[in-house]
């Protein structure tokens, strides 16, 4: 969306092509800066909601492009989103019941395997002490079963201590990257979506539609051009003798073409710039003259009811 004026520079001289009348009013005209309301994507436009000369809500729909394309986009961001959270959730967590269940199992059956080596390892020691038939043969292989049994108690409680813990760190901080890199995808797509219904910035009226549905329209291209009622003004040029009389926020009157009473308005920009009157310009009172470029605001309901490019008088009155 961006603001132009709508009324040319050689229209405006051809306004002032007298000066100023006996009682201090200077000609002038209205000038509007619309707002052209674009897509920031490319599509077939698929339904214009307004039409030129009507008046519009601030946030009133104006027109909707082709979102098939963005849509799919918006879905595939969605499911690739929604696949890395279970990645990431899944990384948190130990193994599953059944898995975690079966690991334990086995580490009860080390357990009692250990008890019932160690029972052994002591009997055949016993035995051998003793000399009751028991051999050193005997002891050493009840010692050995004993240490692999106790072996084995201690690599299943690691493992089932690990089964319990999920992944490792590192895997879980790159997972949860991939979700916030996703969720940024994801966020970009819904922003695509959404540029494909545009609405009213401001209320206004419609100055202009430049595209007709079904038409194909290129990013950034304005499909719409508003006029609120804010960036309706009246320009004037003040001959350089008056200038320092003149100050913004300063009373000024506006009185259009057949109308009885004058509109009021505020100045609001004085331009730095003196320039002389144009040459196409062929009074010779006003040829010589430096003039500098004057805008006056007014209500919006004032506004509301002027045309740019229209005529006007203007008079100004100081504050002091």
């Amino acid at each position: 969306m961006k603001a132009a004026p709508c009324f040319s520079a050689f229209a405006a001289g051809l306004l002032f092509g007298c000066s100023g009348g006996d009682d201090g009013r200077l000609p002038g005209y209205v000038e509007g800066e619309f707002v052209y309301v674009s897509a920031p994507i490319a599509g077939k436009l698929q339904t214009l909601h307004v039409r030129r000369g009507a008046s519009v809500a601030q946030g009133a729909a104006l027109f909707e492009i082709e979102a098939v394309a963005s849509t799919a986009q918006r879905d595939a961001a969605q499911a690739r989103f929604a696949q890395a959270q279970a990645t990431y959730q899944d990384a948190r967590k130990g193994q599953r019941p059944t898995e975690l269940d079966a690991l334990q199992a086995q580490y009860q059956q080390a357990v009692v395997a250990q008890k019932l080596a160690e029972v052994e390892f002591t009997r055949q020691q016993k035995l051998f002490n003793d000399a009751l038939g028991s051999s050193q043969q005997d002891v050493d292989r009840a010692r050995a079963t004993r240490d692999q049994s106790s072996e084995q108690v201690a690599t299943l409680a690691a493992q089932l201590k690990t089964a319990r813990l999920g992944a490792r760190s590192d895997q879980v901080t790159a997972a949860q990257a991939n979700v916030n890199a996703l969720q940024a995808s994801l966020d970009q797509a819904e922003w695509e979506l959404g540029q494909t219904r545009q609405a009213a910035p401001a209320a206004g009226v419609v100055f202009d539609t430049l595209y007709r549905a079904g038409e194909w329209v290129e990013a950034g291209h304005p499909i719409v051009a508003l006029l609120p009622p804010a960036n309706v003004k009246v320009r004037t040029y003040v001959a350089e003798t008056m200038l320092s009389a003149l100050h913004v926020g300063d009373a000024a009157h506006v009185r259009v073409d057949g109308g009885t009473q004058d509109l009021n308005g505020t100045v609001s920009y004085i331009s730095p710039r003196m320039e002389f009157t144009p040459p196409v310009i062929y009074s010779g009172a006003m040829r010589s003259k430096l003039v500098a470029l004057v805008e006056v605001t007014l209500t919006p309901e004032v506004a509301a009811t002027l045309h740019p490019g229209q005529p006007v008088d203007v008079s100004f009155r100081s504050q002091g």
